[in-house]
């Protein structure tokens, strides 16, 4: 059985450890209210370009851009893998490296495959891997971001589609629905794919049948409009799966710290039982020794 002073300093431990989760969970629960706001100011935004896109894309055809023909053999192919720069965020980043296994593996098994990686973790999971890293963003996801990340790496990806470097592109983050719900998602970002197929699950159906008639005047063409809009759509879904991501790792911080803090404070408890029943056992120890001597000079 463990002394009195060996349990008092277990005690004293796990106190400083609730107070690091405790402060923790506060930090990323102050970074998940900012991530959560930015991410719901740009979604009227993203929801009205792609209507605006839509709408022009009902007017022109498929020989609009380069970017909507899908190549005729693919070989190449690049994995867009949003993680996070730090741990202590749960499964977080187990669950999105899994995603990205699995789908390699089923999907893309005679390819070529490189990875673009934003944060840390998924960067360090591809040097295992004998694919190649075509770019790597750390400290991105999760800290403070603006529009030019997405812009910057979007345009590299659409030049290296444009010149045949590469035939696909994927994406793949983790897509925040609520607090208590985050999950790892794959999209392709090139070539396009059609309207339809962009939607989420259920989505074509919540929508009005005139949200996406051709309504729009377009000067100039529509032809030349959604060659230009077309690009700019994909640094909008990049820039849209970092802000869903970084709110889903701040997300899941806070709910493992949160349960950090729980399990020191059942810790603490178990460590108190421990301590008064070694404290009680000497006491009983002492009062023995105590009536036996007593007993012995009778």
């Amino acid at each position: 059985m463990a002394t009195l002073k060996e349990v008092q300093i277990k005690i004293g431990s796990v106190k400083k450890t609730r107070q690091i989760t405790s402060a923790m969970k506060m930090v990323a629960t102050s970074r998940l209210r900012g991530s959560q706001e930015k991410m719901d100011r740009f979604k009227p935004y993203a929801s009205k370009f792609s209507e605006v896109l839509g709408s022009i894309a009902g007017k022109a055809g498929e020989e609009a851009s380069p970017l909507l023909v899908a190549k005729e053999e693919s070989k190449k192919v690049n994995v867009i893998l949003c993680t996070s720069d730090r741990g202590l965020c749960g499964g977080f980043n187990v669950n999105l490296i899994e995603k990205a296994e699995k789908f390699i593996d089923a999907e893309l098994q005679d390819k070529e495959v490189s990875l673009t990686c934003f944060g840390k973790k998924g960067r360090d999971w591809a040097k295992k891997t004998p694919m190649a890293i075509e770019d790597e963003y750390i400290g991105v996801v999760g800290g403070k971001f603006d529009f030019s990340v997405a812009s910057t790496s979007g345009q590299k990806l659409i030049n290296g589609f444009l010149e045949g470097d590469v035939d696909e592109v994927y994406l793949i983050y983790s897509d925040f629905k609520s607090l208590a719900r985050q999950e790892p998602v794959v999209k392709q970002l090139l070539p396009i794919p059609s309207l339809e197929a962009m939607e989420e699950p259920g989505e074509a159906e919540a929508k009005d049948d005139s949200v996406f008639l051709a309504e729009h005047i377009c000067e100039p063409s529509s032809d030349a409009l959604l060659g230009e809009m077309l690009p700019r759509n994909i640094f909008i879904q990049i820039y849209d799966a970092l802000l869903q991501t970084s709110t889903s790792e701040n997300a899941q911080r806070m709910k493992a710290m949160e349960n950090a803090t729980k399990a020191c404070k059942d810790m603490i408890d178990e460590l108190q039982t421990i301590y008064n029943k070694t404290r009680q056992a000497g006491i009983t120890s002492d009062l023995m020794d105590i009536v036996g001597g007593a007993e012995a000079l009778n």
